[in-house]
This record gives C-alpha cells, structure tokens and sequence, in this order.
C-alpha cells in the first residue's frame, strides 16, 4: 500500500468525553471526526474493537471479529427508538476522566439487556427493522454463531474460561453443541442483537468520517487470547493439549528492556493445518476487519516471518526458541482472495532482522517509526526523521509510550538515570529548540519528514502528561482507562494543528 502524504490522531474511542463512564460511539464521536476534519486530519487511527476481558486490554479481546459492546452509545439507542430517555437519565455516578470498566460493564449490559426487550418487540411489526437485522445476520455472518454461542455460554459459566466449562461444551461435540443451542438460545440471541446495537452505530460513525475525508486505521494483533471464542470455536488452527491449554505460547525474547522477554501467553498457530485450509481463517479475519476500518495496522509485524515461540509451562521468555512462519504464502493468498493491494501498516518496531524488512517490502507494507525512540545516540538510527523513508508512518509515540511531556519530563528528573539525561540533551539539540513546547517539536518532527503519514497521539496534541499514558507494557493496573475531557478539542487547537499540516503539504 503506498500513502499519500497526509496526518492523522491516534484515539480509541473509550478516551472520548462523556456521561456514561467510557467513550462510546455517540455525539462526542461524531464531534471527534468533525474536529480531525477541521484540523485538516485524514486518518483516525484506533485500537482493536473487540470485546475486552480481563485487564480490559484491546489486545486480549474474547473475539477476533466480534465488537466491543461497552462502546454502545446509550443515546443512540434512544434516537433508534429501543430505548426511552427516561431509561438513561438515571445513569450511575461514573467518573469523568477515566474510566472505571466495572461500573460501565454493569450499567452497559442493564441497558442493552432493555434494548434487546424492546427490539424484540419491534421486530414483530417493524418490516424495515427486520430486513435491517437480517442484513446484519448476513453481513456478519462468518462469525456471529459461534460468538453468541460462545457469549451464552460465558455467561452460564460466570466469566470462566472455555477450556473450564463441561467437557462437551469445551470440546465443541456434537450433541452438546446441538443441546446448547436449544437451551441457551434466548440468551444466543441476545448476544447476536447487541453484536448488531453495536455495528449499526459503528458503521453509521465510520461513514460520517468518511464522508468528510477521514479515513479510519484499525489495529490487528497477530495472535487472539486464549480465552476467546476463535480458539474455542477453530480449536484444530491452535496448537492445544488434549484438555484444551495451549502447548506453546507466545512471547518474545529476552531484551535491553527485558531481562526474562516478555510471556505474552497467546497460543501459537498450527500453520500447517491453516496452509491446508488455504488460510481460510486469516482470509475471513482481513476481509471482516476491512469492512469496519480503512487501514490495518498489523502488530507485532516480524511474527509474520518468524514468531518466539515458549513452551506453555515455563513462567519468561527466556527459552524459547525462533521458529519460521509462512508470511509470505499468507500474504500473497490475501492479495488474491481479496483483490490485489493490501491495505496495511506493519509494525515493524523491536529488533527486526533482515527477513522482517524483506517481507514487509515485498509487499510494499508502510513500516513505523516512532519518534521517542530516536534520541540514543546513533546519527544513523532508523527512528531520527532525517533517517525515514517515504513509504513510512512516524508517531510521536503509541499506545505503549508515555505521552511527549511525560516522556520528556521524565528525562528532566534530578535523579533520572544518566543516559536518559543524554537522550533529553540530544533530543534538544536534534529538535533545535528549548523544550518549552515540546509535544508540538515531536509533532513538526513527525509532519515536516519524509514519512508519507504523520501521526500524533491525541495526549501529544493537547500536551498532557504521564497521567494520559494509555498503557505501560508489563503492568497490569491502570491502563486503557484515559479519557479527555469535553472542550478540550477547541478551535484554535485544530488551526493549529491544520496550520501545520498545511505547511508540511498534508492536509487532504
């Protein structure tokens, strides 16, 4: 995929401002996009938009291909007639600038479990609403069974993971399955309507963006959690135990910035049993995801052409082992079974090897670079701007960096390790400037480069510190929870940035 040269804000949408606890695809939404227009932005870049489990990570949903119902606006479904305004006014004390997921999962249910009454009522005598939830049966298709299904169950099983549940229900036999989706059928289909709450609201917003020039970049991790209703559903695509816990897990090796790795604990493909079936899955994953975003950001890229791969029992990283995966053959099977050039950004950020670049260029992926990385020392590290190339996307920093101000200040401590000291001395020196306003250097950095797409972070617009970190890689509280504030977007603050964007010859 080649860019034009453009810019874009990275936000995911439970940061947006408003009264019921989290972000939602509502009026701030559309508010959002209006702001990204008039700053001259073409791309909203988010992060996945599946349904969260435990620690709340976008990165650990229960469905590849199912959507976060948290992100249902309460509003929108009082505008489409399912809800009254009486039904929300008693919304819960809920804080504003974070958000508190226990308290939005049980208000967020309560009010689509109400939806769900009066929709049901709808239907009988609404021809228009009943073509439009069957064209959503349609639509959704390759997916939706087996994650109502699996929803029911979850739900009869209080949470618990799959392999857990009663050995029919967890080994998918026949009988059981056929018994399961008799008696949890109600609640199947209850599951099968906030699926559809949710995609009417989302693809209402993402045509609204589009409409008015804003392109929207998804993410896609490259693995799906254990506790999912992919790997509960294909379990034959995974490599498993008899009993349903992976054999092999995934991870990456030990670091500068990790001693033991990292154990992320997703299970491995069994790659061999997808070339069989002609990447049927990976097929069908791109192809759903491509319908609810423009671009795909592919993380953690270099698993593609190699992935680290750690025996299931061990507690780090530290010995696994590299093992070759068919990146190649996946992708030129993508290429055909979905009409030629891919939309997608590889993220190709860590320790990369030759192969990474090979694949990723081969199929002309757009690579990252991210600016906070850039102030070790070496003239000649890929991360500098005068560095780039232009099939690139620079960040200020993503979803895993603190934000600018917090990055910068950090490296201002009086007791701040030595060589964080240099990288603020020399970032000052390479930026040319006092650091008085230092989330707009990164940003100019980023926009006046050969990079094709420029992106910032919305905390780097608005100039926020560490209290704005959206995530801290290896924690595990406190994350994914920041949320800005109505009336931050103001006026001047998107002349500013489109001011800018002009100057750098990006706006659309």
């Amino acid at each position: 995929m080649r860019l034009k040269r453009s810019s874009g804000v990275l936000l995911h949408p439970t940061s947006l401002p408003g009264r019921f606890g989290i972000g939602d695809l509502g009026g701030e939404a559309y508010k959002f996009v209006d702001w990204l227009a008039a700053a001259g932005q073409t791309y909203w870049q988010v992060m996945p938009l599946g349904p969260t489990g435990y620690g709340d990570s976008p990165y650990s949903a229960f469905s590849a291909f199912a959507g976060n119902t948290n992100l249902v606006s309460p509003e929108k479904l009082v505008e489409s007639g399912l809800l009254s305004g009486a039904d929300i006014e008693d919304a819960p004390e809920l804080p504003a600038e974070r958000v508190d997921y226990g308290g939005v999962i049980e208000y967020k249910r309560g009010l689509l479990e109400k939806a769900h009454d009066n929709f049901r009522a709808k239907l009988k005598e609404d021809e228009g609403l009943r073509r439009d939830y069957e064209g959503f049966r349609d639509f959704a298709s390759v997916w939706l069974d087996d994650w109502a299904l699996f929803a029911a169950l979850k739900d009869e099983y209080r949470g618990e993971p799959w392999h857990t549940w009663a050995a029919g229900f967890a080994r998918r036999e026949p009988a059981a399955l056929e018994a399961a989706r008799t008696s949890f059928a109600e609640r199947a289909e209850a599951h099968r309507f906030f699926q559809y709450a949710f995609f009417q609201q989302w693809l209402k917003l993402k045509k609204y963006a589009n409409e008015r020039g804003v392109r929207v970049v998804g993410d896609m991790p490259i693995f799906v959690a254990h506790n999912s209703a992919d790997v509960w559903a294909r379990p034959e695509l995974f490599r498993l135990r008899d009993d349903g816990s992976p054999e092999t897990v995934a991870g990456v090796p030990p670091d500068a910035f990790s001693r033991t790795g990292q154990l992320w604990g997703n299970p491995l493909y069994d790659w061999e049993r997808m070339r069989g079936e002609a990447f049927g899955w990976w097929v069908d994953r791109v192809r759903e995801t491509l319908k609810i975003v423009d671009v795909v950001r592919l993380d953690h890229f270099r698993g593609f052409a190699a992935y680290w791969e750690v025996p299931a029992e061990h507690e780090t990283a530290e010995h696994g082992r590299w093992v070759n995966a068919p990146g190649r053959e996946l992708f030129e099977t993508l290429k055909r079974a979905l009409g030629g050039e891919l939309p997608i950004v590889a993220e190709d950020l860590g320790t990369i090897t030759p192969d990474v670049h090979a694949l990723r260029d081969e199929f002309g992926f757009p690579g990252m670079r991210v600016l906070q990385f850039a102030f070790g020392g070496d003239p000649h590290d890929t991360h500098l701007p005068h560095e780039y190339t232009p099939n690139t996307v620079a960040y200020t920093g993503t979803h895993d960096n603190d934000t600018v101000v917090g990055w910068f200040e950090q490296r201002g401590r009086a007791d701040a390790p030595e060589g964080e000291r240099r990288e603020r001395e020399l970032c000052l020196k390479y930026l040319g400037t006092d650091g008085a306003e230092i989330h707009w250097d990164f940003i100019r950095a980023a926009q006046m480069s050969v990079a094709a797409l420029a992106v910032a972070q919305l905390q780097d617009v608005l100039g926020l510190p560490s209290g704005a970190r959206m995530n801290t890689p290896a924690s595990a509280e406190g994350n994914w929870a920041w949320r800005y504030t109505a009336g931050a977007l103001t006026d001047p603050l998107a002349a500013r940035l489109r001011d800018m964007t002009a100057i750098y010859g990006r706006l659309p």
